[in-house]
């Protein structure tokens, strides 16, 4: 079985990423190697940020990993709020990002948005990257108890609820995190098999 970090102590993440490798890769986590860190986040890109944490990660403790950027991309605030998604009120608090969120979007009525997320994956010296997206829209209100983040917001092309409203199989079978994740495994197979 092929061992890798995953760089989080998310559990959400966590438990997306080892639903979609299943049981071919272990996946450890920052706390399962010890590291306690406070690892940097200061690009400007979604593929920045997560090239930073994964050579960070690599470079200090010398195991194969990965890491990952994502946020939330609404096209009538100029894709905002982007990298800054888990701290756009200025905090970590995820009521008053999407409290902030729906006061910048008022009443606009484009409310196309898309979730992003970019993996870095080290693997000795080589870097690859790995990307997934979903396109959908914010609604006027939160909708729904499941996922976390932008979740009661987030309505995806298709679908008639959103992603808090979507049991973690339904979510993990079209989210943007998925279709990453699905990339990143095919080639550990194809590389590893």
């Amino acid at each position: 079985m092929i061992e890798l970090v995953f760089a989080t102590n998310n559990a959400h993440k966590l438990a997306e990423v080892q639903a979609v490798v299943g049981d071919t890769f272990h996946i450890l986590t920052l706390a399962d190697v010890g590291c306690t860190d406070d690892i940097p986040e200061t690009g400007e890109t979604f593929e920045a940020n997560a090239s930073q944490k994964s050579t960070y990660l690599h470079t200090k403790y010398g195991y194969n990993c990965f890491a990952d950027d994502s946020g939330l991309e609404v096209k009538a605030l100029g894709n905002e709020p982007g990298v800054y998604s888990a701290r756009y009120s200025g905090t970590r608090d995820m009521e008053q990002n999407i409290d902030l969120l729906l006061q910048r979007l008022g009443d606009n009525m484009n409310r196309q948005a898309r979730f992003r997320t970019v993996i870095s994956l080290r693997i000795g010296k080589e870097a690859f990257f790995f990307d997934g997206m979903v396109e959908g829209e914010i609604g006027f209100e939160r909708q729904g108890d499941g996922g976390f983040g932008y979740d009661p917001l987030f309505t995806p092309h298709g679908y008639h609820k959103t992603f808090a409203q979507m049991t973690a199989a339904e979510k993990n079978a079209i989210s943007h995190r998925a279709i990453a994740v699905a990339k990143l495994a095919g080639f550990l197979r194809e590389r590893f098999g």
